[in-house]
């Protein structure tokens, strides 16, 4: 009987405590957001931990979408709503440039913000990407860079593509879906932007990318109700449909036309010609 009255003080004396805890406005752990994320890249500057984190191992060629958290290393807590800015840039030996990129917002969590950067290529050891971010906490402006390593994707295939139309403007196209094809129909979406400079690049809208995908390995046999990718003002991304009617690679054929119908670049799959200049790949 005494050992029960002493475990059961000892629980009322925890409760006790915990509800004080609670009571007095001190903090309680809260869980952690970028939990099923991973952090490719952290940059320590200006008193501040910035911390990059994708779904992915780390940053690729093509699509990257990319969550950003700033924590304060003295008090150790993360700022809510930064307001921030991202440049990307590749460093070649003999010239240097920037890749496309979207804003970045704030998720359900205000310490988190979301966007996207596209590279068009991979680093080496003597051309490398710089991440440059312009941020504004508690009423303060910084500036934080880091080399960051973008490599190609572990599969090899092919998701982003950089070509010149028939305009003689230089455009950048990268897939952003279907991450995980399945047989079936699959939701596909992409992003496409023109260069404006060696720095610039500025979102197209109300293009077309027409879709034909192909089994090269297969006899080049297709597949049916795939619908075009035309642009989508909401997620500001060109939406359609890929239909894999099998696993294996896939090559989607593709080709670009303007707000007026005119083929900027890519050509029809034929007898004689059997792919577009202008592709993805995808293998499952």
């Amino acid at each position: 009987m005494k050992t029960i009255k002493i475990i059961l003080a000892t629980f009322i004396l925890s409760m006790g405590a915990i509800s004080c805890s609670k009571d007095d406005g001190s903090a309680i752990i809260e869980e952690n957001p970028m939990a099923q994320f991973n952090m490719v890249s952290q940059m320590e500057a200006n008193g501040h931990t910035i911390e990059l984190y994708t779904e992915g191992e780390g940053f690729t060629t093509g699509y990257n979408e990319i969550y950003i958290r700033i924590k304060d290393n003295d008090r150790e807590t993360y700022f809510a709503d930064p307001e921030i800015t991202w440049t990307p840039m590749m460093h070649m030996q003999t010239m240097m440039h920037s890749g496309p990129k979207s804003l970045l917002s704030t998720t359900e969590n205000n310490t988190v913000l979301k966007g996207y950067l596209v590279f068009q290529m991979a680093g080496k050891a003597e051309e490398y990407w710089e991440l440059t971010l312009n941020y504004k906490v508690d009423g303060t402006d910084y500036t934080a860079s880091k080399t960051i390593d973008v490599n190609h994707p572990t599969d090899g295939k092919q998701k982003v593509t950089t070509f010149t139309g028939s305009d003689n403007v230089k455009y950048v196209l990268a897939m952003v879906s279907p991450q995980k094809p399945k047989e079936g129909l699959n939701n596909m979406a992409a992003v496409l932007y023109k260069m404006e400079s060696m720095k610039e690049f500025s979102l197209v809208e109300n293009y077309t990318v027409t879709l034909d995908p192909r089994m090269t390995s297969m006899g080049n046999h297709g597949s049916p109700n795939n619908k075009d990718l035309t642009y989508d003002a909401t997620s500001q991304m060109y939406q359609g449909q890929l239909s894999l009617s099998m696993t294996g690679y896939w090559k989607l054929n593709l080709k670009v036309l303007n707000d007026s119908g005119e083929l900027l670049k890519g050509e029809d799959v034929t007898e004689d010609n059997e792919a577009s200049s202008l592709y993805f790949e995808l293998e499952f």
